[in-house]
């Protein structure tokens, strides 16, 4: 594995699976609509919708119960339920708050997330998290979500970093796409067991203790 950059211009966090445990939330979202429509829901699934857009999802999901056409629509039933599932809702995940704070008191950090901004907003909020972060950027506010590069690229430009000197954490391997076309140092962190992701560095949490002592010598170096 590559090592850790040292000295990085900036670090920029994905939020659904990784920041915050949203992943839950819309599983059981996409569990309710696969049922609603004859199917069940398993890992194989969840592969297939994972770290999209909404729209994507919607699409993957036209494809996979034969509804051509149908990704709009599936889309917005969707975004009903999982509105209905962040309600009750979200928690942060181990350690995601101590690592942000610990990157920030060295060096700009943001958001770069494939949900709409509702979501977004709803999930940072709700775990406590929204106000660690400058910026943000949502997946509707791109011309292009990941994997092409632009929601990494836009969170760079406004945190002022060069972002082949930045540092991206994914959790999926639309993500990580994202990043790498961006030209980002990629630490990846799955949300789904067994999941094997391109990466610079790997780790299995956020609480993982290279990670944590990286995060926090930051500010040693600065």
């Amino acid at each position: 594995m590559t090592p850790l950059p040292l000295t990085p211009h900036a670090v920029v966090f994905d939020c659904d699976g990784l920041l915050v445990d949203t992943e839950v939330c819309w599983t059981r979202a996409e569990t309710r609509i696969f049922a609603a429509h004859g199917h069940d829901f398993g890992p194989e699934q969840k592969a297939l919708v994972i770290g999209r857009t909404l729209t994507g999802v919607g699409e993957a999901m036209a494809d996979y119960f034969d509804r051509p056409g149908a990704g709009a629509d599936l889309a917005a039933e969707l975004l009903d339920l999982v509105r209905q599932e962040l309600a009750g809702g979200a928690d942060a995940l181990p350690g995601a708050a101590e690592l942000v704070k610990a990157c920030a008191r060295a060096v700009p950090v943001a958001v770069a997330s494939n949900s709409p901004r509702e979501l977004l907003d709803t999930a940072l909020t709700s775990a406590g998290l929204a106000g660690l972060f400058p910026v943000s950027f949502a997946a509707d506010e791109v011309a292009a979500a990941k994997p092409a590069p632009d929601l990494y690229l836009r969170a760079c430009a406004a945190l002022g970093a060069d972002p082949a000197g930045s540092v991206a954490f994914e959790d999926s391997a639309t993500g990580v796409a994202a990043a790498r076309r961006a030209g980002l140092y990629v630490v990846a962190v799955p949300s789904l067991p067994g999941t094997v992701l391109d990466h610079d560095r790997l780790a299995s949490a956020l609480t993982d203790q290279e990670l944590v002592d990286w995060a926090e010598g930051l500010a040693d170096g600065a």
